[in-house]
């Protein structure tokens, strides 16, 4: 009975495995050469097995992602999270975001006090930028590289950054030095001054001027999670009257899109923004709040907390998260 090789041909017909084994004879027509090329400058067929791998597959890094057992947990409000102790986990981080909002709007710790407080908007809009673009520190003093590296609105100086520490939303770039604040300085400028840009047009809602400026902001190097945490910082500072009412989701080395595609066990955009929106409303808590509590979710246990203490953690806003996920 004839045999066929793996490319459905007769094993002997086949210039692919007669050639992988010495022991049959390839009886079909030669394999064409190149045009031009003689038997002697012909390239010998290298077995699979002894190929480099391609650049593509030498890339692939696989992350493995935290998460608890299966214990049967279901919640149609985050139906990716399968354990109970994922879900309290996510409870305690939506309680400490919206914490945190509560205490930038009534107590701001560290120099966002000066941005709630500063008499000069020009000044209190910048240094909200530079908290944003280089993000508190987690250890220690949270603002004390911003501190240390800032200059003055006024002066049109660029912040010395080569040895800056920065925290763990920055997107600050060494590599592309201080192409983003050039980019952000020019922004402001062609509407003006930082504050036009910031207010937009009077008959925008708060919630159109949050997504018409972030839009604008677009900067290169400015990522979405500095983009949004400047916004929001702004907004419940009591600087401009701007308020997030999506997530405006997107980008794939973004840390919130990305968790939140575990939460919701979907990758579609649009179906993100509606899931978020049905969790912060049975949650009974701001939609801003759930950019960084779905962030800190897909971090594990490195929780970040963006200048504010971990006792800021909102106890109202822990019942009604854990009420709301079934907990």
């Amino acid at each position: 009975m004839p045999s066929f090789c793996r490319h459905n041909r007769l094993i002997h017909n086949c210039p692919i495995c007669a050639e992988d084994d010495p022991n049959l004879a390839f009886q079909g027509k030669p394999r064409s050469k190149a045009k031009g090329a003689s038997p002697s400058q012909s390239t010998p067929r290298v077995p699979r097995a002894a190929r480099a791998p391609s650049r593509a597959r030498a890339s692939v890094k696989v992350q493995q992602l935290e998460r608890a057992a299966d214990d049967g947990y279901h919640c149609g409000l985050a139906i990716g999270v399968r354990s109970t102790a994922d879900a309290q986990r996510l409870a305690h981080e939506i309680a400490l975001a919206s914490g945190r909002l509560a205490q930038l709007a009534t107590d701001p710790p560290g120099l966002y006090l000066e941005v709630a407080t500063s008499t000069d908007i020009e000044e209190a809009t910048w240094l909200a930028f530079l908290i944003a673009y280089l993000s508190p520190l987690d250890v220690g003093d949270p603002f004390e590289a911003i501190s240390g590296a800032r200059v003055t609105w006024a002066s049109g100086d660029i912040p010395s950054l080569e040895t800056i520490a920065t925290g763990p939303r920055s997107a600050h770039d060494p590599a592309r030095g201080s192409q983003t604040i050039e980019a952000y300085r020019a922004w402001a400028q062609r509407s003006g001054s930082q504050a036009q840009a910031f207010a937009g047009e009077e008959a925008w809602t708060p919630g159109r001027r949050f997504s018409r400026v972030f839009e604008r902001l677009a900067l290169p190097g400015f990522h979405r999670a500095a983009r949004y945490d400047l916004l929001v910082s702004l907004g419940r500072l009591g600087r401009y009257e701007m308020r997030g009412e999506t997530l405006i989701l997107g980008g794939a080395d973004d840390d919130t899109t990305t968790a939140a595609k575990r939460i919701f066990g979907i990758g579609d955009t649009t179906l993100l923004e509606r899931r978020s929106a049905e969790l912060a409303s049975e949650a009974d808590v701001a939609i801003e709040a759930l950019d960084l509590a779905i962030a800190n979710w897909g971090r594990g246990g490195q929780r970040v907390t963006l200048g504010v203490s971990e006792s800021a953690l909102d106890q109202n806003a822990l019942a009604s998260a854990l009420s709301a996920l079934g907990l």
